[in-house]
């Protein structure tokens, strides 16, 4: 079976990116080698005769060892919209089995695979599968990120209600400090422990945009859970 995990959010711009680097820099300082995968991106420019996305490439620069771009970033999409509003109106459809076989040639190479999911929990990829659709099938632990900011709560547990009853592992969340000083910050840290179900399995430092750079000693890894999960 394969190890790593998913990552999913509340919403788009949330800090899945900034989480999957986190992750995939916690899990290589445990000795393990890591790939990333963005399996669907929406929001690419055009770079030497194909469509390429800043997160991904990003994602390809963190792995362990080097990867084909195509199988980091199965489908990448010019258009900032919802995936399958951006694959229609180039005439394409994202495909599972595709993403599929991309996943398993990363995970024939490496300890373990850390996949970021676009959007929100159920954005559709396609007329009939979603977000959801796709973590079911990679049959990771799924990690949720919660952006730390007013109506995350709601937004939190709607989504973890949602991966429950799609049956995926659900191996916890992620909370990440979008901004420096949050009213009632500890309150809300325990009221999404309470709603969720368990405390974090880490918790991101406040950081500037553009400025994801060396693994953050500010960062809090819960290090056996994580690593509970990958044996799990």
């Amino acid at each position: 079976m394969a190890k790593g995990f998913f990552i999913t959010g509340t919403d788009t711009g949330i800090g899945k990116t900034h989480a999957t680097l986190r992750l995939m820099q916690f899990l290589k300082a445990q000795g393990l080698s890591v790939v990333g995968m963005k399996p669907v991106a929406s929001g690419a420019s055009r770079v030497n005769g194909r469509w390429v996305n800043e997160d991904a490439l990003a994602l390809q620069r963190e792995s362990s060892i080097p990867v084909p771009y195509e199988w980091v970033n199965p489908f990448a999409f010019h258009l900032p919209v919802s995936p399958h509003i951006a694959a229609e109106v180039t005439g394409d459809i994202v495909k599972l089995d595709r993403i599929w076989r991309s996943f398993c040639r990363l995970s024939n190479l490496s300890d373990c695979v850390v996949v970021e999911g676009v959007g929100g929990w159920r954005v559709p990829l396609n007329a009939h599968e979603d977000v959801a659709d796709l973590a079911v099938m990679l049959k990771l632990p799924v990690l949720q990120v919660v952006g730390l900011r007013l109506g995350c709560i709601n937004h939190a547990r709607l989504t973890h209600e949602s991966m429950i009853g799609a049956g995926v592992n659900v191996g916890g969340w992620i909370a990440n400090w979008l901004v420096p000083d949050l009213l009632c910050g500890a309150e809300l840290m325990a009221s999404l422990s309470h709603g969720l179900g368990q405390e974090a399995v880490a918790e991101l430092a406040f950081q500037l945009p553009g400025e994801d750079g060396p693994f953050s000693r500010n960062d809090h890894w819960n290090r056996n859970e994580i690593l509970r999960l990958m044996a799990a």
